[in-house]
């Protein structure tokens, strides 16, 4: 199923193996139905954490409740990466929302381009806030219904398989996603270094899974204001709860980074 990454990627791997370390373990494939459904069945078989499916295309997508996720060859990243660790169980919401702030991280590390997070899963720019991009935390197995609408992410055992999908171009989509959608290319006015793409999105996911998913240190602009707080959970409307100077505030969308604990 899987074969050598085109040169150029190989090269930006190679160039970041001390700054990857263990999530430059990529996995490659042209066509792939899914990379979550590879990457979890690789964590099944004992892949260690930061080993990662990418793939030109996905036969069988998706988004969050088992939507389909447009995935045309070459339009887009499609990269999924497996986590490890106990306290993934007790905060999968968090680790959706991590990989989010490193999703969006990478994107402006690569390209210069700043886009928002619509909490808890989707990359979105422009006042309109057309959707750049997606992610789907999964456990090792079918994502589960929760029946309430939750968007939180549910986790068994010590794996947890993130899946970044972020639109590169548009040219391959239908007319129905291009109505809706945003793409690197298209808002930048220019082709995207892919394979810089990749690394970064792998090298904040490294960052944000050594510096740990709870109680992560939290910044963000209020007005003129630098507010500092800490990010304790994702309510079931996908608002981000952030607790500083004694109270607790619900964060819908916005910049926020994510920091490293002292």
């Amino acid at each position: 199923m899987f074969s050598d990454p085109p040169a150029e990627l190989r090269r930006a791997l190679d160039a970041a193996r001390g700054r990857l370390g263990p999530f430059g373990d990529l996995r490659y494939a042209e066509t792939i139905g899914s990379t979550n459904d590879a990457a979890t069945r690789l964590a099944l078989s004992g892949a260690a954490e930061g080993v990662a499916v990418l793939a030109d295309q996905q036969t069988a997508g998706r988004g969050r409740r088992g939507r389909s996720w447009s995935s045309p060859p070459g339009a887009g990243l499609y990269l999924s990466v497996v986590l490890r660790g106990r306290e993934l169980s007790s905060a999968p919401g968090l680790v959706t929302l991590g990989a989010g702030v490193a999703a969006a991280d990478a994107i402006l590390a690569a390209t210069g381009l700043p886009v928002m997070l619509k909490w808890p899963n989707d990359l979105v720019i422009g006042d309109a806030w057309k959707k750049l991009g997606g992610i789907l935390c999964e456990g090792q197995g079918p994502e589960p219904s929760t029946g309430s609408g939750s968007p939180r992410a549910e986790s068994r055992g010590d794996a947890l398989v993130v899946g970044l999908g972020i639109n590169l171009t548009l040219s391959a989509h239908s007319p129905e996603v291009t109505a809706r959608a945003a793409a690197l290319e298209s808002e930048l006015g220019r082709t995207v270094d892919r394979a810089a793409l990749v690394v970064e999105c792998l090298a904040h996911l490294r960052d944000l899974a050594a510096a740990g998913w709870q109680d992560a240190s939290v910044r963000r602009q209020d007005g003129d204001q630098l507010v500092r707080g800490v990010a304790r959970d994702v309510d079931d409307d996908g608002a981000l709860i952030v607790e500083h100077d004694g109270r607790r505030e619900r964060v819908i969308a916005g910049e926020v980074t994510w920091e490293r604990h002292p």
